[in-house]
């Protein structure tokens, strides 16, 4: 018999950690059947929804911009947005003052697949969440307190809670 392996928690319902990941899988799973049959992975409709975001202060979003944005590493959201412009959601144009950067723009059939996915989405967030009730909000504030003290990866995780 091997060596008896500790464990700082008494079982894993005690563990946020596990309790965390469990969540975010089943979680994910909802998210993967309304996004399958629009023809979007995830990835694609949270770096749409950073874009659809974005244009509405600015029509000269580029990649680096939806990186931000997305939390995202800019070699990914490369990788995704041609994905994307392959699909006709999004098209991309010469930048008229940088010359390194491109313009990222929603397509019509990108808007109306982003809105559908948005309506979709945030529906089935509401219907997710809504065990938690009237504590919706501080179970929001605090992940976005632990995002806030926990991301050493980005300059701008505070983005997406001003």
């Amino acid at each position: 018999m091997s060596e008896k392996i500790e464990f700082k928690f008494k079982s894993p319902e005690q563990s946020p950690g596990y309790l965390l990941g469990n969540l975010t899988l089943i979680w994910q799973r909802q998210q993967k059947r309304i996004l399958d049959p629009l023809n979007l992975t995830h990835t694609q409709f949270v770096l749409l929804a950073a874009l659809g975001w974005l244009s509405r202060e600015s029509d000269q979003v580029t990649q680096v911009d939806i990186a931000r944005q997305g939390n995202a590493d800019r070699m990914m959201v490369s990788k995704v947005l041609r994905t994307l412009e392959a699909k006709k959601f999004i098209q991309r144009q010469e930048h008229p003052t940088d010359t390194r950067a491109k313009v990222i723009r929603l397509t019509e059939k990108g808007s109306a697949i982003l809105q559908k996915a948005l309506v979709e989405v945030e529906e089935s967030d509401i219907r997710f969440f809504s065990v938690i009730g009237k504590d919706l909000d501080s179970f929001n504030r605090n992940m976005a307190e632990l995002i806030k003290r926990n991301d050493t990866g980005t300059k701008n995780s505070e983005t997406f809670f001003q």
